[in-house]
């Protein structure tokens, strides 16, 4: 598609969509769907300074860089401390700061930033964080942090060892504490095309992406990549590719249906089973067998003047009860409800669903892959 019909279609679109085109409600927009390649967040971080704690600070005997920290502070600011003194703060606190800048982030916009102590400071309540440089993976810097920390935790203790915590209290944030220097360079306006990845790979959404914007935009206009990227014709100007974008991402579509599955957490004994699972035919028997063992001890008591001792006797008993066999039978093609109420129909408790279903998934009768967290 030449880019002077896509100019014709975009106008087209525009115009469509400026009146009010309603759309089809019960599909998924492809921005819910699906994200532009290079147009993401950027991780950031950081060493830094808490100041003005009430006491809650690290041990400078236990972390010499909180004391390193200082000293090189103080000599930037004209201060010079002697080496062989080691000042004993209680107040300060050697933290570590991060945040995600966002994609499109100019310089002087700010961004919430989280500071976690990497010493053995108790709480960083109501201290200040001091101006810190927060980096990028490439060592350049993106933003400078300062401000007051809002702890969500508290923490109190007595003399005699005695502690109690509420929370997290050497962890807080700061909201808009990081102001931003440097803007991080995207391809988003140059180049021909744009590609959309999905945030779950599938070939049919893939190509229901592409026939859908082929459809509002024109043949030729997007194509599918693989099964995770769709390849979409942009206008050359960066004000009508803010444009484009904005109309592309408001197309709906209907997603391909996701594969069958089912998830155990063999920790906490959840299943998930996704609506595309079947069993085909298959009989099943779950039951359990009861083993209780409890002792009665006996006294014996020998008669009057016979010289004898008294004695313990032990006198245990063994039950075995098994539970009445439980046998149900799947049919072929079995779906998710019957399954749930099939399993519901016998009382089968989470453990014993888990242990049916890697039995169904080795007999081969469980059509979905069976994944174990």
């Amino acid at each position: 598609m030449s880019i002077d019909k896509l100019k014709k279609a975009f106008l087209l679109v525009a115009a469509a969509v400026a009146v009010g085109l309603p759309g089809t409600g019960s599909a998924e927009r492809i921005k819910d769907i699906a994200a532009v390649a290079g147009v993401r967040e950027n991780q950031l971080v950081g060493y830094g300074l808490v100041v003005g704690l009430d006491g809650t600070g690290d041990q400078t005997t236990q972390t010499p860089f909180t004391v390193q920290s200082i000293k090189s502070m103080l000599a930037q600011m004209g201060v010079t401390v002697p080496d062989n003194v080691n000042p004993q703060l209680k107040n300060v606190a050697a933290v570590m700061v991060h945040a995600s800048l966002p994609a499109f982030s100019k310089p002087g916009q700010t961004i919430d930033i989280t500071v976690s102590s990497i010493g053995n400071a108790k709480s960083l309540r109501g201290g200040s964080l001091l101006m810190t440089p927060l980096k990028g993976i490439d060592g350049q810097v993106y933003a400078m942090a300062q401000g007051n920390l809002v702890v969500g935790g508290f923490g109190a203790a007595t003399n005699d060892g005695s502690r109690i915590s509420v929370n997290i209290p050497s962890v807080g944030r700061i909201p808009n504490g990081a102001t931003v220097e440097r803007e991080v360079a995207t391809a988003f306006g140059s180049g021909e095309y744009l590609t959309l990845n999905l945030h779950n790979p599938d070939f049919t959404t893939a190509t229901r992406v592409a026939q859908a914007l082929e459809d509002t935009f024109g043949a030729g206009s997007a194509a599918p990549i693989d099964g995770s990227s769709v390849r979409v014709v942009a206008p050359a100007s960066a004000s009508q590719r803010v444009a484009f974008m904005s109309m592309v991402e408001n197309v709906e579509i209907d997603p391909g249906e996701a594969p069958a599955r089912v998830i155990v957490n063999s920790r906490t004994g959840t299943v998930v089973i996704g609506r595309n699972v079947h069993v085909t035919a298959a009989a099943v028997t779950h039951g359990s067998l009861t083993v209780t063992i409890s002792s009665t001890p006996i006294i014996s008591q020998p008669e009057p003047l016979s010289g004898g001792d008294t004695a313990v006797v032990p006198n245990s008993q063994i039950a075995v009860e098994e539970e009445q066999s439980r046998m149900f039978m799947f049919a072929p093609g079995v779906s998710l409800e019957d399954i749930v109420q099939t399993v519901n129909g016998v009382g089968a408790a989470p453990g014993d669903l888990v242990a049916i279903l890697e039995a169904l998934k080795e007999a081969g009768a469980l059509r979905a892959e069976l994944i174990i967290i």
